[in-house]
């Protein structure tokens, strides 16, 4: 787990990282401009890092409340992202 939490900061999508209890070790925030980047990153990054075994993905639809909240339901991601673009996968 060392080398991965090693090599998810260096990715420059990696917006949030934590270490976690429960059923996955780790839950990342990845930002893409859409979901073909966002299959790149997982696919051709995330996926070949050492360490990596299975990954989950969750799809942002709509944000209430938090630090990417905007006021209109929309993440409010520093760079210009539309909501289905801020995927979380949790690494196993």
């Amino acid at each position: 787990m060392d080398d991965v939490v090693q090599e998810l900061p260096k990715l420059p999508n990696m917006e949030e990282l934590y270490e976690v209890t429960g059923e996955f070790d780790i839950v990342s925030l990845v930002s893409a401009e859409d979901i073909e980047e966002f299959r790149d990153i997982l696919k051709n990054r995330i996926m070949k890092i050492r360490g990596v075994k299975s990954t989950v993905t969750s799809v942002v639809l709509l944000s209430h409340k938090g630090p990417r909240f905007s006021g209109n339901g929309n993440p409010g991601i520093s760079r210009s992202v539309s909501a289905p673009a801020s995927p979380t996968a949790s690494l196993r």
